[in-house]
């Protein structure tokens, strides 16, 4: 049987957030010193090549995935370059996330009620943390976890938020392996030619670049993932010169 192809869609590409002008702008409205001294430090040249990009890869484990009623249990922090990951520098905090732990979160991250009553409430880490995220860019995989649930803790104790530009590796696997035309003739071609969906989850999306299997749900242990698989990445879908506004959202 023949199945006529539609006619392709034009796609809508989203205007690039002007990062330099959103921080100046912020910058001037900051009350809090530190988010004030976070926009005055400035951002990465959007022209600047990955090669010359002081990145951080950050990942949080927390109670859920609503940043309006969950919160962060840990944070693992790993700064790095396209050739280089400074595990010395790595960073990794246990938080008191000031509620319940779900016994489904407790599964995946395997940090119980004893681990959290002794650990401090974020407050205490967040200045540490928001100058080791200044005059980097931020690499995540799926950044409406990191970046919506740090802007929530923040403005929860300090009645403001924060926002930074981040590298999506889980958006760069999904722009390679699931493309935009979600529509019938691309399900009717993968039932034909059996073409499974590509898992996006950070393990997964490790082995295809050949890369060690770790143990997930660990923050410290998922940073440096992040960090690696982007490394990956970049050496095989990109160029040591592509911009890094090419990138990050």
């Amino acid at each position: 049987m023949f199945f006529p192809r539609p006619e392709k869609r034009k796609r809508r590409k989203s205007e690039p957030i002007p990062w330099k002008d959103l921080y100046e702008k912020r910058r001037a409205q900051a009350r809090h010193p530190l988010i004030r001294d976070f926009y005055k430090a400035g951002v990465v040249e959007a022209g600047t090549a990955l090669a010359e990009v002081p990145m951080v890869a950050l990942d949080f484990e927390t109670t859920g995935f609503d940043p309006d009623k969950d919160a962060i249990v840990s944070i693992g922090l790993v700064p790095f370059t396209l050739r280089r990951i400074f595990g010395s520098r790595a960073r990794y905090w246990v938080v008191n996330p000031a509620r319940e732990l779900k016994k489904e979160s407790v599964v995946f991250h395997r940090l119980t009620h004893s681990d959290v009553l002794k650990s401090p409430d974020i407050e205490e880490v967040l200045p540490e943390l928001i100058r080791a995220l200044s005059q980097t860019v931020v690499v995540v995989h799926y950044r409406r976890i990191e970046r919506r649930f740090l802007d929530a803790a923040v403005r929860q104790r300090w009645d403001e938020g924060i926002i930074f530009p981040v590298i999506d590796t889980m958006d760069i696997e999904a722009r390679l392996h699931r493309p935009d035309d979600k529509g019938w003739w691309t399900y009717l071609k993968n039932r034909l030619w059996g073409r499974d969906k590509q898992s996006l989850r950070l393990a997964a999306s490790r082995t295809r670049y050949n890369l060690p299997v770790y143990s997930p749900h660990h923050a410290l242990t998922d940073a440096l993932a992040t960090a690696e698989l982007f490394q990956a990445q970049a050496a095989w879908r990109f160029t040591p010169q592509t911009p890094v506004s090419d990138l990050w959202r």
